[in-house]
């Protein structure tokens, strides 16, 4: 296989800066204004810490999210890729929880259903443990190929597992020969930086397949910019997209989106796309948000700092009443939450139902994460909740270990 040096080294790179103008790596054409800033975050949230000594010295970088207000693209303007060591030792997974995996397995037996893929080809760009693939293939496919260099083969139990392949790497030019009758991107879009060059390789690897459907879904920043839902903002995540941008992306290279939905309870956006053959076609709903997300960046900064000094004030009354208060959720979220507001003894400790957590820290701040079963003795009297979709999950666990804490969702 032959490939271009020059544009697997453009997707490891941050915005192009010249002259003090930041260029849209998006649209390439737009140029984005800075309008929210963090300094000092932990540049890695999916990859715990052995120790606390080595979560409180992990390097950290700033923060500094722009607007494209041509595409309505948001971007980490002071992004730098070459801080990041994408391996096996990151603990992605959300697959440990019977309400992400059933809205998963939904998802998968749906598009399988609807794109007509049962016997076919999917190829998953950043598969992670590759759970979502496998129930692809076992809603019907006939063949699964997965690349992630966070992929552990011991992690997997499918019994799908002879139609499946995969590939520890990270997807460059030199995998655009592997051709599929899906190509799925889950939650792997928001972690590159240069969007429009991916999208460039992605258009290559269907080539003129024109019956490949596209199957993207990534977190939809709008909600974060209403909602000032500054714990979905973190270093990893140097790319946000409403689906008016997301969709702008596809069309921008020759896609035509026929699916643009917001799931799991609106923070997901789904996207599918079919490569459109020059052809121009009608704006789905969705679409024609610039307008909206403008506003809503120009709200934000505001609406953040009373957001921020609310929850401030409230674990620092806590503290002060005595009670303990711990956090549920041992990723990103709690990550950006206890490094954005500065927490430190005002929480005890993190909670996560993920076995590969316990025991690991929170870089940046610390905070050790234990086993939810931890609770029947510590009882909590305070549980911050790190994703409100969670709370009648973890209600039932609480209940189940004889526990009633006050119970707080983000």
């Amino acid at each position: 296989m032959t490939h271009s040096t020059d544009t697997i080294s453009a997707l490891k790179s941050g915005p192009k800066t010249e002259k003090g103008v930041t260029y849209c790596p998006n649209c390439e054409s737009g140029t984005l204004e800075a309008f929210y800033e963090v300094k000092s975050i932990p540049v890695h949230s999916v990859l715990l810490m052995p120790s606390r000594d080595h979560a409180l010295g992990y390097p950290q970088r700033d923060l500094k999210l722009g607007f494209c207000s041509s595409c309505g693209f948001i971007s980490n303007m002071v992004f730098d890729p070459t801080v990041h060591e994408y391996s096996t030792s990151c603990e992605e997974s959300q697959g440990f929880s019977p309400t992400f995996t059933a809205f998963a397995r939904s998802l998968a037996e749906r598009w399988v259903e609807e794109y007509d893929l049962k016997g076919k080809t999917a190829l998953e760009i950043g598969c992670g443990k590759g759970e979502f693939l496998a129930m692809m293939v076992e809603s019907g496919m006939a063949k699964g190929i997965g690349i992630d260099p966070a992929y552990i083969p011991e992690r997997l139990d499918t019994p799908a597992a002879d139609k499946l392949e995969f590939i520890q790497d990270l997807y460059d030019e030199r995998y655009t020969e592997l051709k599929a009758d899906a190509v799925c991107c889950r939650h792997t879009l928001e972690h590159i930086s240069p969007t429009s060059a991916f999208m460039r390789m992605v258009s290559q690897n269907i080539g003129e397949q024109t019956e490949t459907v596209l199957l993207f879904e990534l977190p939809d920043v709008y909600r974060v910019l209403k909602e000032a839902a500054f714990w979905d903002i973190y270093y990893e995540h140097c790319s946000y997209f409403t689906t008016g941008s997301l969709a702008r992306l596809f069309r921008r290279h020759g896609f035509r989106p026929v699916e643009l939905d917001l799931e799991y309870d609106k923070q997901y956006i789904t996207i599918a796309g079919y490569p459109d053959g020059g052809q121009p076609s009608p704006l789905i709903e969705g679409e024609d948000d610039l307008a909206t997300v403008s506003a809503e960046v120009k709200r934000f900064k505001e609406k953040f700092q009373k957001l921020r000094s609310d929850w401030i004030s409230k674990v620092d009354a806590f503290k002060a009443e005595g009670k303990r208060t711990v956090v549920w959720g041992g990723g990103s979220k709690a990550v950006s939450f206890l490094t954005t507001l500065g927490l430190k003894d005002q929480i005890d400790f993190v909670v996560d139902i993920n076995p590969h957590k316990h025991g690991k820290f929170i870089p940046g701040t610390g905070h050790e994460v234990r086993d939810p079963e931890t609770l029947r003795v510590e009882k909590p009297d305070c549980v911050i909740l790190m994703n409100p979709v969670y709370e009648k999950e973890v209600s039932e666990q609480l209940a189940g270990m004889g526990l009633s804490p006050v119970i707080l969702p983000v």
